[in-house]
Order: structure tokens, then C-alpha cells, then sequence
């Protein structure tokens, strides 16, 4: 098998997609189809330089195209992701749960369990359905207080 510059492009666009199932960040995917879309521009016969300014321009178009545009279609909407702990969370009201494994009293931000304290007592453990208004982390811990009902 002769490998032309084509087909090396071609093996570069293989090599990052599967790469791009270990991230999930579609960056790896955006780069290959830029080394797929490089590669048809290399059969044409471009030289070197030409397809390196061509991946560069690619890979320029759509790594925002995607990041910006086309991962957000794969988030649930309303979570914010990565906020979590930075102070977002702070007077909304959560429903207390109970963990299965070990009965722990805690609430579920961003679809994470976080184990409960009350700030005005130090309470670990109240029961499920009790209204609590979400103050700070001290640690992996929510701090809360009881809602006034």
C-alpha cells in the first residue's frame, strides 16, 4: 500500500475520532474532520503548506462551531456545569433526601448528593422532604438552614 499524504491525512482524522471517545469535549472530533476535510484538499494535489494552512483554517472554524455551538445540544438544560461550589447555589431552596446505602441526610444540587449540616444547630440528619435553604460547601458538605414555613 502506497500512503500519500491523502491517506495520512485520512489515518491523523481516524486516529483523532477515536480519541474523541475518551474526552467527550468534541474538540478531538472537530480536529478530524479538519484533517478529513485536509485530507480530500491534499487528493487534489495541494502541496504541504497548503494543507497545513487549510488544517489551520479548518480546525479555526470548527473547534468554536462545535464547543459553542453543538455541545450544548448534548447538556440537559438548566445545570450548570462546573458552578457547582462557586456560590450560585447560595438561598435556593432543596428538598432534603435520603442516600439508599447508608439512610445519610443530604440534597442533590446539579444532580450531585451533597451530605447536610444545619448551620444553626450542626443537624445532620433530618428527614426526607424537609425544606432547606442552601447557604455554603465546608467541604463536600451543605450547609443549610431551615425554611420558615
Amino acid at each position: 500500500m502506497d500512503w500519500n499524504p491523502a491517506l495520512i491525512w485520512l489515518a491523523i482524522a481516524l486516529l483523532l475520532g477515536l480519541a474523541e471517545l475518551s474526552s467527550g469535549g468534541l474538540v478531538l472530533l472537530s480536529l478530524g474532520v479538519a484533517a478529513a476535510l485536509t485530507s480530500a484538499l491534499a487528493a487534489l494535489g495541494l502541496t504541504l503548506p497548503w494543507q497545513l494552512l487549510a488544517m489551520g483554517v479548518f480546525s479555526g472554524i470548527l473547534i468554536p462551531l462545535a464547543v459553542k455551538v453543538i455541545r450544548p445540544w448534548f447538556s440537559p438544560r438548566g445545570v450548570a456545569y462546573g458552578t457547582t461550589g462557586t456560590g450560585v447555589e447560595k438561598g435556593h431552596t432543596y428538598t432534603t433526601l435520603k442516600r439508599d446505602f447508608d439512610g445519610a441526610s443530604g440534597v442533590k444540587i446539579n444532580g450531585d448528593f451533597y451530605r447536610l449540616r444545619v448551620a444553626e444547630t450542626g443537624e445532620t440528619e433530618l428527614p426526607e422532604g424537609s425544606l432547606v435553604l442552601f447557604q455554603h460547601f465546608d467541604g463536600t458538605t451543605a450547609v443549610v438552614s431551615h425554611v420558615q414555613t
